[in-house]
């Protein structure tokens, strides 16, 4: 309420109660004076008419003021509503238009003397959402399209003061708020923001080498006017920083142009031969919407990284959400150098002398690679003379002949701790060695990567989206054989003279056994080179056989497997095991080798089940890139040999999402044709 209201009505109960007291003296008046009585009351009636006379004026002129002012809204909100720069219509129960202002009538082509009133709305603006707002009664938003316009349509109903057969009539408001320049100016906005680019060529000195001397500047000459022409074709500025480094600037817009052609450059640098025996191929990190320009640089950076991590030949594009990758597919090749291997070997004996704890670990369920490694590297801490601890949790089948063997020598006494153990004596000055993966999760105890600030990695698979950061140390060579070979060359050149057990040599060659399936793939000089320095210090082969010897369950298993396999497009096997098996983790791998001997098939995938965790173990031939389709569900590898676990899934839920991707992949290969 008002002042001015509260002062009306305090004035008005005074008056009444003045009246009520003039009323009583007058009557006690006249019991006095008859006279003095009769007068008083006389004037108290005078007055009670004369009040009664100023409060109906007074509630006249409010009434007409309250006509007015409401004669004065009802024209305002019509014309407001007819005048009303956004489009706006009032819809019946049965799509007709009941009343619409200008605006809308000009938004449906109505010409200045027509009126869409009447007009079914479907009639003029397409099927809208109006039945869904009718039927709830309440208030909705929606977006839609109309003459090349983009609206957000705001919905709210109104109820009648007419009623029909008893019941309320309801009608639609829709508001039609036009957004197409909104959006146009953020779409512009968006295309000019800035991006940057990373580019290396792969291998460069490796690629000269391997051209014809006299080949070699047309071969430069050809990179050159191909990123000359990235340049151009972007309209973007490009700036070499190094012998085979280039970064370029380009806007938003031309980033959504290159990945429309998915990067066709890569293509491009690959077709580029002048007799030069090693492929040219491009790594490029791509950034894009930094909160500054800084953190964009950031994200090209650790975009190409992890196009190098993931072996060359690719794009790897990173923002605020993540990595998308394009390309990806070739081979690759074997780096000849050594120095990386002796550089890294210094590093590690430095971290090792500064420690006085050190923990090493592979991944959950190991295999031989893991075991190999993670002993081989316990041998360079002994060397250096230092106590090193390996993390297992609980042996399978696959390291199970080799860790019997390490348990019957007191070389290796009190090498293997639990997981709670390695927590309670870890700190953060502990240093941590990973072994045969660089995921996080996978490890053996992803707690202690929480807990220690000095990390090393050594691994040799592809570079996954999810990765251990923050490391020391990271020896990552994704064309090695295997994480075996990598640790043989940490002992081979470092300068210092390690000397390694003949068990620990044994389970480094098990380990690049394994990995290279007895020496078939990924094999190259430096493999042979690693394992023949490992049989001269005393691996016996026919000992390394033994670790990978099967059970008659197993070849069962593997038979069924074989068996039950689904061939797609003549060219892909897909099989999977129905037996929980402890090992079926290297059942199915076996089957998977097992399943490429079939003449013209290129790749093979084979799935087994234990616990909640179904596995996926993959096998190409070269030709079908199985780390990339692993990615996909959340696993990884190499180009010829992946895997993947899904956890919480059934068998043949897993099954069809591996088909689903082989299916993909297909169809995407039918479409570059």
């Amino acid at each position: 309420m008002s002042d001015k209201n509260r002062k009306y009505c305090a004035s008005s109960y005074l008056n009444e109660i003045s009246f009520v007291i003039i009323l009583i003296l007058s009557l006690y008046a006249i019991f006095k004076s008859r006279f003095v009585g009769t007068i008083g009351i006389l004037a108290c009636i005078i007055l009670v008419l004369f009040n009664y006379r100023v409060k109906e004026a007074s509630e006249e002129k409010f009434r007409k003021k309250i006509k007015d002012i409401s004669f004065d809204l009802d024209k305002i909100t019509k014309t407001t509503m007819l005048m009303n720069p956004i489009p706006l219509s009032v819809v019946e129960l049965d799509g007709k238009i009941f009343w619409s202002n200008i605006e809308f009538d000009k938004m449906v082509g109505m010409d200045a003397e027509e009126s869409s009133i009447g007009n079914k709305i479907e009639d003029l603006v397409g099927d809208i959402t109006l039945r869904k707002v009718l039927d709830e009664k309440k208030v909705m938003e929606d977006e839609y399209e109309f003459n090349n316009r983009k609206y957000i349509l705001k919905y709210c109903f109104a109820k009648s003061d007419y009623e029909t057969d008893g019941s309320a009539e309801y009608k639609a408001i829709v508001y039609w708020i036009d957004k197409t320049d909104y959006e146009n100016l953020e779409l512009k906005y968006e295309n000019s923001r800035e991006v940057v680019m990373n580019i290396e060529i792969d291998g460069y000195e490796d690629v000269l080498k391997s051209t014809p001397e006299e080949n070699r500047p047309i071969i430069t000459m050809d990179i050159e006017k191909l990123l000359s022409n990235l340049e151009t074709d972007t309209q973007g500025l490009m700036r070499k920083t190094g012998t085979d480094k280039y970064v370029l600037f380009m806007r938003k817009k031309a980033l959504k142009e290159l990945e429309k052609t998915k990067f066709s450059i890569l293509d491009k640098a690959r077709e580029i031969d002048y007799g030069n025996s090693l492929p040219v191929s491009l790594s490029i990190g791509v950034g894009y919407d930094g909160d500054t320009v800084e953190q964009t640089g950031e994200f090209a950076s650790g975009a190409i990284d992890m196009a190098l991590g993931r072996g060359g030949d690719q794009v790897a594009i990173k923002n605020k959400d993540g990595f998308n990758f394009y390309g990806g597919k070739s081979k690759g090749f074997e780096r000849k150098t050594k120095v990386k291997s002796r550089l890294i070997g210094l590093a590690l004996r430095e971290l090792i002398n500064q420690s006085d704890k050190i923990i090493i670990m592979g991944h959950k369920y190991p295999d031989m690679d893991a075991m190999g490694a993670a002993v081989g590297v316990f041998d360079i801490c002994k060397s250096y003379g230092k106590i090193a601890n390996i993390v297992l949790e609980g042996v399978n089948e696959a390291v199970e002949m080799f860790v019997n063997r390490i348990h019957e020598e007191k070389y290796y006494n009190g090498m293997f701790i639990s997981h709670e153990k390695a927590i309670d004596m870890c700190d953060k000055d502990t240093l941590i060695v990973v072994v045969d993966t660089h995921r996080p999760s996978y490890t053996e105890c992803p707690e202690l990567l929480d807990i220690s600030k000095r990390l090393v990695v050594i691994d040799h698979h592809r570079r996954g989206v999810e990765y251990i950061s923050d490391t020391v140390l990271l020896f990552h060579e994704i064309y090695v054989s295997s994480t075996c070979e990598m640790v043989t060359e940490l002992i081979q050149y470092t300068d210092y003279d390690i000397k390694i057990n003949k068990l620990t040599a044994e389970g480094l060659l098990g380990g690049i056994y394994l990995d290279t399936k007895n020496f078939e793939f990924k094999t190259g000089v430096r493999t042979f080179e690693a394992a023949s320095y490992l049989r001269n210090v005393g691996a016996d082969t026919l000992a390394v056989k033994k670790f990978f010897n099967s059970y008659a369950e197993d070849f069962v298993v593997k038979a069924e497997v074989i068996q039950r396999t689904e061939i797609i497009d003549d060219r892909i096997c897909l099989s999977y095991a129905r037996q929980e098996l402890e090992n079926i983790n290297i059942v199915i791998a076996k089957a998977a080798d097992e399943l490429l001997n079939i003449k013209n098939i290129e790749a093979s995938f084979v799935l087994g089940m234990k616990g909640d965790t179904v596995f996926v173990s993959a096998r190409s031939l070269g030709n079908v890139n199985v780390h990339v389709l692993m990615e996909k569900i959340g696993g990884g590898g190499h180009i010829d040999i992946a895997g993947a676990q899904i956890r919480d899934v059934s068998l043949s839920q897993a099954y069809d999402m591996v088909k689903d991707v082989i299916e993909e992949y297909l169809e995407e290969e039918e479409e570059k044709k």
